[in-house]
């Protein structure tokens, strides 16, 4: 297992982060310790939930697969999703902030956070707030580093502007959704992490099971997924080529003979800026299969070929401006040299 830098921190993480979005919703307890156990031995340090996920018995189980091992791991929350029935139980508020911030510690039988996320957009609070927040979390000891996810390039850049201007702790790193069939980040939040420094953590590295091997070419929902229970599963932001990229994902794994899952998170992490990625399953049986993406590289042609089938289109502005430097280059007219 690899171990990458978390952006400009001297955090090192495992590229290959656990993810417990099913602990308490389709993995019972002894499993999800089975599964942590697994990641362990896999060199696994790097472990992913939130208070929302399972309505916070996720980060009970969680709490408890890594009783006597904390020092061990890395852990990272989240905050912002409704967590009751009052107006205030949910958002980044200050005060949001510091209940959220109590009842994470309390469901993970720990007394701090590794890396504390802001999980959404709040339009409704300003950032100077939770960042203010945020910061005296950091302070005192309770988380020790702070993250967003899903933000927009310009939020995540003022909000870096506020937290500079004003002394406070920034955001280290930023969790995205991107796959082979959802790579938008590339044109504008991937340019500003690397400018900023910030780590990159993927989540639906596989599309929500789509890029899994489960499915075929054409199929958009299976029998005993997610995508039947219609639960996390990101169809609706797929790529218009999705259905192509598939079909070259399963001929290139057969050919290098490795999982559709692990070539596709295998692409993922041989992107640039990417610190690590968020594999997420049912049993031990699908957590061992994506762990092993940690245990190759990718021949230079199949991830050519992956590359190229799963190309972004051209947009405007990065398109129109992206040569503009042959143009000046040209312009230069300097016989001396010739």
């Amino acid at each position: 297992m690899e171990y990458r830098r978390m952006g400009r921190t001297g955090l090192k993480v495992s590229e290959v982060c656990l993810g417990t979005m099913t602990f308490g919703h389709s993995t019972d307890e002894q499993e999800a310790k089975r599964i942590v156990a697994l990641a362990f031995d896999a060199g696994i340090n790097f472990f992913d939930t939130a208070d929302s996920y399972g309505g916070g018995e996720s980060e009970v189980i969680t709490g408890k697969a890594l009783k006597g091992r904390r020092r061990d791991a890395v852990v990272a929350t989240k905050f912002f999703n409704p967590m009751g029935p009052g107006p205030n139980d949910s958002g980044m508020s200050r005060g949001r902030i510091m209940n959220a911030i109590e009842d994470s510690l309390q469901r993970l039988s720990t007394d701090y956070i590794d890396l504390y996320y802001i999980h959404h957009v709040d339009t409704q609070t300003p950032l100077e707030e939770m960042l203010r927040a945020l910061d005296d979390l950091v302070r005192q000891g309770k988380v020790r580093y702070i993250a967003c996810s899903n933000y927009q390039a310009w939020r995540l850049m003022e909000a870096l502007w506020i937290a500079d201007a004003n002394g406070l702790a920034r955001f280290e790193c930023y969790q995205p959704q991107y796959s082979l069939v959802v790579r938008d980040i590339e044109q504008e939040l991937i340019p500003v992490c690397q400018l900023k420094g910030l780590g990159v953590v993927v989540w639906s590295p596989l599309g929500g099971g789509f890029l899994s091997g489960k499915y075929k070419p054409g199929a958009r929902t299976l029998a005993g997924t997610r995508s039947a229970d219609a639960w996390a599963y990101p169809q609706s932001y797929f790529a218009a080529n999705a259905d192509q990229t598939l079909e070259t994902l399963l001929a290139v794994a057969d050919e290098i003979g490795r999982s559709p899952a692990q070539v596709a998170l295998r692409w993922v992490l041989e992107q640039p800026a990417i610190t690590s990625v968020i594999i997420g399953a049912r049993t031990v049986e699908q957590a061992r299969d994506n762990m092993l993406a940690g245990s190759f590289c990718l021949p230079d042609e199949a991830r050519a070929r992956l590359d190229e089938i799963s190309y972004l289109p051209h947009r405007y502005p990065e398109a129109m401006e992206a040569n503009m430097h042959e143009r000046r280059d040209d312009a230069v007219d300097m016989p001396a040299l010739e």
